[in-house]
């Protein structure tokens, strides 16, 4: 595995393979790699010539520095599990590489209506500094495919719309979400769950699988009361509980109103905030 510090240096290897017709997967992550991120490596080794995963923890996109600081850095252990699976390319810049001196930090791309519930309501400013970090290692890495993970639902359909807006000839993979026996979503935050959060965790996957078997028999307002129901325990805050459209996000009333319908919830546990969501309806 080739591991690259410096922006000049990964595009000019980049470059080389790509001369050569080679075609690029590449993976973002903030590190403290799971079996959810291998998987999306994995997939980019399956589907492209050369596979990149960058390590950047994004301090544009923590609407809390407390859960920037808090967020975990496990870089020995990620580079081991990169090594092992075969990845081609391990990018790891500091802030510096990615926002050089003179970077416009006033970029903002214009969602509109995508970004403004769920997440966008929740966490301001998140989604500004995720399209920012996005949109500038894709400009460095070039891919041909990036890899992003369902579990993340809002954010790779905010990053699938701006690709297109920027003519970008990088296209989206989205891959699906993996999980624990237990089902709970696997996230770089479950570390931080002691043994009875950890349990009671399990309660959010529970109640989304339920919800897409309920989705047939009753009205979508009915399948959020009942999800609501079910996660209103003590140890419980739930910032939202919707049901979308899964390709443009807009609330919808009715089943058939969507190709694509996706509910999508964050529950917070104590101080960390638990992201799941489960297709309802998908159109293939």
């Amino acid at each position: 595995m080739y591991l690259f510090k410096k922006v000049a240096d990964l595009q000019a290897h980049i470059g080389t393979l790509s001369t050569q017709g080679a075609t690029i997967g590449f993976v973002p992550t903030m590190g403290a790699l799971h079996q959810g991120h291998v998987s999306l490596i994995l997939e980019a080794q399956k589907k492209t010539d050369y596979s990149v995963c960058s390590i950047f923890v994004n301090p544009t996109q923590f609407d809390d520095k407390k859960d920037l600081d808090k967020y975990p850095r496990t870089t020995a252990e990620d580079i081991d599990k990169l090594t092992k699976i075969g990845t081609d390319i391990l990018f790891l810049p500091d802030a510096e590489e990615i926002y050089p001196p003179g970077f416009d930090f006033d970029f903002r791309f214009n969602f509109g209506a995508m970004a403004q519930h769920m997440e966008g309501a929740h966490r301001p400013g998140h989604f500004d500094g995720m399209a920012q970090v996005v949109k500038r290692l894709v400009e460095i890495v070039t891919p041909d495919y990036i890899f992003m993970g369902q579990k993340d639902f809002q954010q790779q359909a905010l990053v699938k719309f701006m690709l297109k807006e920027m003519d970008s000839k990088t296209q989206l993979v989205r891959c699906p979400i993996i999980r624990e026996s237990d089902g709970l979503a696997m996230s770089s935050r479950n570390v931080r769950l002691n043994e009875k959060e950890r349990k009671l965790a399990s309660l959010i996957s529970k109640t989304l699988f339920e919800a897409q078997k309920e989705a047939r028999q009753f009205s979508l307002q009915e399948v959020k009361r009942r999800a609501l129901r079910k996660l209103d325990i003590p140890e419980f805050e739930v910032d939202y509980f919707e049901i979308v459209d899964a390709v443009s996000l807009a609330q919808i009333d009715h089943f058939d109103d969507a190709q694509s319908v996706v509910a999508c919830t964050t529950v917070r546990l104590g101080p960390i905030r638990l992201l799941d969501n489960m297709l309802l309806k998908e159109a293939f």
